[in-house]
């Protein structure tokens, strides 16, 4: 029996995707890239990312986003920090609500060792929210980015490659078109 959680469930379904996606690249690095992938998480989120990835020499400062493969979601506030680390990038995972089955990713980010391509023009994010006079208050260190921007990648192995170019053994790099 599948039970439909609520809103006020959101970030046990959000800590929930994240161990799904961190345990999926531990396993792909496990099975084709001699067990090499390290993972750290900040104790603070200041500059925008959630998790710490380093394989094959390529150190990734990753904000993660998700949404429902039904979502219509057409962008993703994107943190400007991100663009001062080595390697900064987005995984915006998609997933079935139905059974929490990860893919496919959208990728925002440059080539493995290469910086995050610049969002320096992107619009300002606003807040959600308006304050009392319903005014939605620019955020300035957040910036809306199109999913035109993102490369859409169909697997975990292929989000692997993305992140730290070709492994050992690893199946070849394959988007979704």
């Amino acid at each position: 029996m599948i039970v439909n959680l609520d809103v006020h469930e959101s970030v046990y379904r959000e800590r929930l995707l994240e161990h799904l996606l961190i345990g999926d690249l531990l396993k792909h690095s496990w099975l084709y890239a001699g067990a090499t992938l390290e993972v750290s998480q900040p104790s603070i989120d200041r500059s925008g990312h959630d998790v710490v990835l380093e394989a094959n020499g390529v150190t990734r400062h990753v904000q993660l986003k998700t949404s429902s493969q039904r979502a219509t979601t057409a962008t993703q506030k994107v943190h400007v920090g991100l663009s001062s680390k080595p390697s900064g990038c987005v995984i915006w995972t998609r997933f079935s609500s139905e059974s929490m089955t990860l893919g496919p990713f959208m990728f925002f980010g440059g080539e493995p060792g290469a910086p995050l391509p610049s969002i320096a023009d992107f619009p300002v994010a606003k807040h959600t929210k308006g304050n009392a006079d319903g005014v939605k208050k620019e955020r300035p260190n957040l910036r809306v980015v199109s999913i035109s921007k993102f490369r859409k990648i169909a697997d975990v192995p292929s989000l692997y490659i993305a992140l730290f170019g070709t492994a050992h053994e690893a199946p070849a790099l394959r988007y979704v078109e």
